[in-house]
């Protein structure tokens, strides 16, 4: 049997690791159906993955233990290469992720980290069975808070402080002007200049949020058409610009895809792009067919906030 699932599924035992020990501890673990959780593999692209020491390298538990939890999770990257700069690694996550999911090593944009809004205590269980819900801290040194609220006059909520965050680092005048810093640094927060800048900020963040999370109340409704039916297999990615149409094999295809939908990156991915072609000689299920189009109606009213958040991105700022 061990023979088999190592040639099946390529694996080699290595220093820390054996196939066949590991698969004798997982047989003994009486609650190992307990350890099925959703991740964020790639932007727009949530997978299930089995979170357990005996078949997880460097789970990195001491972090992702909060978002096994209720929580939302800042996702950056640190770059490796200085050509690069930091405009490729911005994200969003209610659930734990991969390494790679706002970072593409291979383009040396250097792996992906989170940033918890909350901190679970040590006892929040590493569960993801309905328990009552254990102490939290929001997760912001005081040095910080109290310079917020010396700007503000006011301490605002974690989820205020979040989204202002989150718009504030899709701003091309932050960017811009922080560029040479970002390339070898993670960022940091620049204070907002008034509490009128901070208040437009945090809800233009927190639509840009539930955009990125496809939370948004408008997904009921989409103006991309898929009108061909057929086998559903994607061969061939490609993009049609005269037509706005996103084919994915000889004869279907999406549209009503405009060309800046469809160059969308997060993360150094191009978004539509990437999610079909992470899925090339599968059939799509209707479920990701559907899935594909909210994705598509989220980044075109994400283009059109990101615009809103440069208008009122001020000028000048603090930063901490």
């Amino acid at each position: 049997m061990d023979n088999s699932i190592r040639q099946k599924f390529n694996l080699n035992d290595k220093q820390g690791w054996n196939l066949k020990i590991a698969r004798e501890k997982l047989s003994n673990d009486p609650d190992w159906e307990k350890s099925f959780y959703r991740c964020l593999y790639r932007p727009f692209d949530i997978r299930w993955i089995y979170y357990h020491d005996t078949v997880i390298e460097r789970s990195r538990k001491e972090v992702m233990r909060h978002m096994m939890q209720e929580n939302f999770g800042l996702l950056l990257t640190r770059t490796q290469s200085s050509k690069l700069g930091f405009s490729i690694g911005v994200g969003v996550s209610r659930e734990m992720i991969d390494q790679c999911v706002v970072g593409n090593k291979s383009a040396g944009s250097g792996m992906s980290y989170v940033f918890p809004l909350y901190c679970y205590s040590d006892e929040a269980k590493l569960s993801n069975v309905e328990s009552p819900k254990p102490e939290r801290t929001q997760n912001f040194t005081p040095e910080f808070l109290q310079a917020i609220k010396s700007a503000l006059g006011t301490e605002p909520t974690p989820k205020e402080i979040f989204y202002y965050i989150y718009a504030v680092l899709y701003s091309p005048t932050y960017r811009k002007r922080y560029e040479e810093f970002l390339k070898i640094d993670f960022p940091r927060v620049p204070l907002p200049s008034d509490m009128e800048q901070f208040k437009n900020l945090s809800e233009l963040g927190k639509e840009l949020v539930e955009l990125h999370l496809l939370k948004h109340p408008s997904f009921s409704e989409t103006e991309m058409g898929f009108p061909v039916s057929g086998s559903n297999t994607v061969e061939r990615v490609k993009y049609d610009e005269v037509n706005r149409r996103v084919y994915f094999n000889k004869e279907q295809y999406f549209e009503g895809v405009s060309k800046a939908v469809w160059v969308y990156q997060i993360g150094g991915y191009q978004v539509l792009a990437k999610y079909l072609k992470d899925r090339k000689k599968r059939e799509l299920s209707l479920e990701e067919i559907g899935h594909y189009m909210r994705v598509a109606k989220a980044i075109a009213r994400a283009i059109e906030v990101q615009e809103e958040v440069e208008e009122v991105y001020g000028r000048s700022e603090v930063i901490v």
